[in-house]
């Protein structure tokens, strides 16, 4: 059985980028940057498997059609 994957708060993404706060916020009105996962009312967190995929390859990521703009609404 495969393990589930993690979600990651804020803090944590922007040690493990090296990115600033609003460059990861810009990055995620662009597509460029995973977005977030609601977790509750006020809180949000992003999955670490994402962020290991952006990680991996900064310049050739491209969040998912299925997710791009959740919660614009």
């Amino acid at each position: 059985m495969p393990e589930p994957d993690r979600i990651i708060r804020l803090k944590t993404v922007l040690h493990r980028t090296g990115l600033s706060r609003s460059t990861v916020y810009r990055k995620i009105a662009e597509g460029t940057f995973p977005p977030q996962i609601a977790i509750s009312v006020h809180g949000a967190g992003w999955s670490e498997t994402e962020i290991n995929r952006w990680v991996a390859n900064p310049p050739g990521y491209r969040a998912p059609e299925a997710r791009k703009g959740l919660g614009s609404d």
